[in-house]
């Protein structure tokens, strides 16, 4: 009987220090939950980004751009079994998000067959930007200029480059950017951020933008 509630206590010990160690591996930029898309459910963002390479972008339902959703797709099947992962943030901070969620999820889910997470709209720039958008803003120096801005966070939470709506997301700066940071850590590159980036106090304000659409190609 002893030995039996020896062994028990080993199993759970072992157990409680795998979980402790999958929420070690969190990074605290995605140490938050966001309501899902068109769903009563919740994104636990730290559970769908441990220990992986997340591209984060913020999406609109009726932009010139729109059908970036296919190629952001089609690289988060390719990538998604090596420890990778697209978010989508939908946002009408750019006036051409549906109000109405059925209408957006109809957009992504069944017009450009997107299984990658979405969250409901969310604010993204500005004073009214959600913690994460704040935070990705000051690490990279830029906020969303408009929609289809992304971000490539590495496992460790650090932003590693950012990209313009005007690149899409099968270009091969984005494509190269993915696969070095999915390569063994020892060989992963260094986090980047444009050359005339200067950091910013942690405390810092993004401030608002005004909305000007580049022309879509």
């Amino acid at each position: 009987m002893q030995r039996t509630l020896t062994a028990f206590t080993l199993i759970m010990l072992m157990l409680t220090s795998h979980v402790s160690f999958a929420k070690a591996k969190c990074a605290a930029i995605f140490d938050t939950k966001l309501p899902q898309l068109n769903s009563q459910k919740e994104l636990d963002l730290c559970q769908l980004t441990a220990g992986k390479t997340v591209l984060v972008v913020n999406t609109a339902s009726y932009c010139g751009f729109t059908s970036q959703f296919k190629g952001l797709q089609n690289i988060y099947e390719k990538y998604q079994d090596k420890n990778f992962i697209v978010l989508g943030f939908p946002s009408h901070d750019f006036y051409q998000e549906d109000k109405d969620q059925k209408k957006s999820a109809q957009v992504c889910y069944i017009n450009y067959g997107v299984k990658f997470p979405m969250t409901q709209p969310v604010k993204v720039r500005g004073k009214e930007a959600i913690p994460l958008f704040k935070m990705l803003a000051q690490a990279a120096n830029e906020s969303p200029k408009w929609n289809f801005h992304k971000y490539l966070i590495n496992a460790d939470g650090d932003v590693v480059q950012a990209w313009s709506s005007m690149t899409k997301p099968n270009d091969p700066s984005i494509i190269q950017s993915i696969e070095q940071q999915l390569q063994p850590a020892r060989q992963a590159t260094k986090p980047k951020v444009p050359k005339s980036s200067k950091a910013k106090p942690a405390n810092a304000t993004v401030a608002p933008q005004t909305a000007q659409p580049p022309a879509a190609s």
